[in-house]
Parts: structure tokens; sequence; C-alpha cells
């Protein structure tokens, strides 16, 4: 199968906020780093408006849907106060994830399956206000098919478990956990879902997840913000696009 488009870069800059936020002052700004993901090539920036506020903050999200000139991927949980604001600043994408406040990150898929009458009711005026709504979920054939039912377009498959599998050398485990990616992948495309994927991808992982054709679109954060210390986020962002591009050539 030839890959369904040009792979997108989505730039989550979550983790910018954090650094500032640690300090309590203004500065990193996350706009400013937006501007630099922008400018070094990046597709859309995303960002996480969590309940408690431990990265992004609300006025983060109105200074990102006003300065940036690429498209604004809100990240929330499906509460009543996310979807108010959500309608309020109408980005181009809404992604719908599991919040738990003792995480340190989003550590698993959404549970659409389980929650599936709530959130159909629940991405109706999102869609309605012109918002792309995304499941962020795993890769198992119940929670996709629960995201095509409700009426979400676009399922983000969560790739946090492959990622850790990589990085601690179980090839093997990590080689299976793929497969069942690309079958996800595979299943998302045919029911009319486009296909995105993120969570602990990097330089070294990135490929594999690169190159399925039914992928439209990565979303990396964390380690594009870790390798910005040591080489400047616009060539962090440069090298991973260069990485993307060339798995996807090789399709």
């Amino acid at each position: 199968m030839k890959p369904l488009g040009r792979l997108r870069l989505g730039v989550n800059i979550d983790h910018v906020a954090t650094v500032r936020n640690a300090r309590g002052s203004a500065w990193p700004d996350p706009l400013r780093a937006a501007l630099v993901a922008e400018a070094a090539g990046a597709d859309g920036i995303t960002a996480h408006l969590r309940e408690d506020r431990r990265h992004i903050r609300d006025a983060d999200m109105d200074a990102l849907r006003a300065g940036i000139g690429i498209p604004l991927n809100f990240e929330c949980a499906a509460t009543d106060e996310m979807q108010e604001i959500v309608l309020r600043l109408k980005p181009h994408a809404v992604c719908l994830v599991p919040e738990r406040r003792e995480e340190r990150t989003t550590e698993g898929g959404l549970d659409v399956a389980g929650d599936e009458n709530r959130l159909a009711t629940y991405i109706a005026p999102l869609r309605d206000a012109g918002c792309r709504v995304s499941m962020f979920i795993g890769h198992t054939p119940r929670q996709i098919e629960a995201s095509a039912r409700i009426g979400a377009a676009v399922v983000e498959l969560h790739t946090g478990h492959y990622s850790d599998l990589h990085a601690e050398g179980r090839l093997d485990e990590a080689e299976a956990e793929l497969d069942a990616l690309r079958r996800g992948a595979k299943l998302a495309h045919a029911l009319g879902l486009e296909v995105h994927a993120g969570h602990g991808l990097t330089y070294d992982n990135v490929a594999p997840v690169a190159a399925m054709p039914e992928v439209m679109e990565l979303n990396i954060g964390h380690f594009l913000v870790g390798e910005a210390i040591f080489i400047g986020l616009g060539p962090a962002i440069e090298e991973m696009r260069r990485r993307m591009d060339e798995a996807r050539a090789g399709l």
C-alpha cells in the first residue's frame, strides 16, 4: 500500500510550559516555542490543557490560538470545563485523552467503548463548531470501532507501550506491539477514520511508525523539548522531520 499522503508532524509544546512553571516566571514562552516549531517545519502545534494546569495554562491556549499560523490541536479530557473552553476558542482540532491527576503523563488510551454514549453526545457540539475531533486510544479493535461509531474524525494511536519496549531493549516485544499498531491503523483507515500516532516517539524509534502508510500525522513533544537543550528546538524538529520523511520514502 502506498502512503495516503505527506506525513505531518505535530509538535507538542507542553513541556516548554513545564520548564517555565518550575520557576514561576514568564520564560520560556510556549508561544515562542510554537513559532520556532512552525518555522522549522512543524505542520501543527499540540497543547494539552490539563485540569490541574500543571504545564499549559488557559492564557497559553489563547495566545497559541491567536498567534500561530498552523493548526492548533487542543488536547484535553472530556469534561464540561474543557468543552466550554474549546467552544470559545474553536481550535482546528480537539484530541480527547484520559486524564488522572496522579499520573506523570498520559498512561494509556481513552476508553471510548466504555463511555460511548456520553462521548458521542460530548463531541457533537465540538464537531458542529468546526473542530476535527480525535480520540487518543489504544490499538484494540473495540476502541477503534467505538471511535468510528461515535462520529470521531480521527484516532490517535497510543505508541507509548511500543516506545517503552524499544527503550528497554525488548525488541521482539516491541515488534509485536508494532504489528498490533499496524493492524489498528489498517482497521481505522478501513472504517473511514484518519489515523494519527504519538507518545514516546524519538529519533531511534520513529521510523517504523512513520512507515505505516495509513498514518497521516505524528504528534511528538517531550523528546523534542529535551533534545532542544542540546541542539536547539528548530534543529531538533528539522532532524525529526528528516527521519520521518526518510522512513516514509522507504515504503
